[in-house]
């Protein structure tokens, strides 16, 4: 294990990565100045300690899983698979590094997420897993976990919900942490996802909707409620545990708004958007809500 820096040390380390910010040169044979002197400099920067998420492993780490809440107005989507910024998990993972916390890069931190949200959805309830920073010693029983904390001790311990929170942007917030074992999977260790999709009533057939949307739940092949993926999904069967439309106490011009509840075991892509569409068009009157297997978007 690494020897700590002194004080003495971390402040010369500090030092160097903001001189980083600025242009060095450094004088030729002719008197000018040569760009070399900048190159060198950052490579000699970046073997320092603390530049990079690596070092950082002389630090003991445990697995942890946080409960995460965002606005996602602006955001991509919650993944940053799709190249497309900002997404939620992006900051997420600028937050990480900015306080410290990441002990070497995403690949190594067993990240995994719950699921992933569209474009302009919001959560209150996404769960991510993977090691960060502890402050705690390790444990003689770990078993031979070199540098894990596997303790389910908090006393002591880095507070990740208030230092996250301080650098994170308004509409991201980390609402909770929880030791996890670590072979915890966000995803394939969740037993049921809850979706709510908020519209105002208008001129909408409640009561047709809700007669369509029991027929939802159970077990079905969803292929036709979904965007295919068929290059990484090959079973498109789901179990929907859930379904419920109630009034909310919000008005606004007489018009009340209403929530359609959704919970499943998993979801396919755009599963619960294709069936809110189809549930939409039985409530003004375009489809029948006994309609079976007469169109392609009906599979049951």
């Amino acid at each position: 294990m690494a020897t700590q820096l002194s004080d003495a040390e971390l402040i010369t380390s500090l030092q160097a990565r903001v001189k980083m910010e600025k242009k060095v040169y450094v004088p030729d044979e002719r008197g000018g100045k040569s760009k070399k002197g900048n190159r060198k400099s950052e490579e000699k920067i970046e073997k320092m300690p603390g530049y990079n998420t690596r070092f950082m492993s002389h630090h003991s780490r445990r697995y942890v899983a946080l409960k995460v809440m965002y606005f996602g107005k602006r955001f991509y989507g919650f993944a940053s698979e799709a190249q497309m910024e900002p997404t939620v998990e992006s900051e997420l993972f600028k937050a990480f590094e900015k306080t410290r916390l990441l002990v070497g890069n995403k690949k190594e931190s067993q990240y995994s997420r719950c699921g992933r949200t569209d474009k302009g959805v919001s959560s209150v309830g996404q769960v991510i897993a993977l090691f960060l920073r502890s402050n705690l010693k390790i444990s003689e029983t770990n078993n031979g976990n070199s540098g894990v904390v596997l303790d389910e001790q908090h006393e002591g311990e880095i507070d990740y919900v208030r230092v996250l929170n301080r650098v994170l942007p308004n509409d991201i917030r980390i609402m909770g942490w929880c030791p996890a074992p670590v072979d915890f999977h966000a995803r394939f260790s969740c037993l049921s996802r809850e979706y709510k999709y908020f519209f105002w009533k208008e001129n909408l057939n409640i009561q047709a909707m809700e007669s369509a949307g029991n027929k939802l739940v159970g077990e079905h092949d969803f292929r036709n409620f979904c965007k295919m993926d068929a290059a990484n999904v090959h079973n498109y069967r789901r179990r929907i545990k859930l379904f419920e439309i109630s009034p909310t106490d919000v008005r606004y011009n007489d018009n009340q708004l209403w929530v359609i509840k959704i919970r499943g075991s998993a979801f396919l892509w755009h599963q619960v958007r294709c069936m809110v569409v189809v549930l939409f068009m039985v409530g003004k009157g375009l489809e029948s809500p006994n309609r079976r297997e007469k169109r392609c978007m009906y599979t049951w």
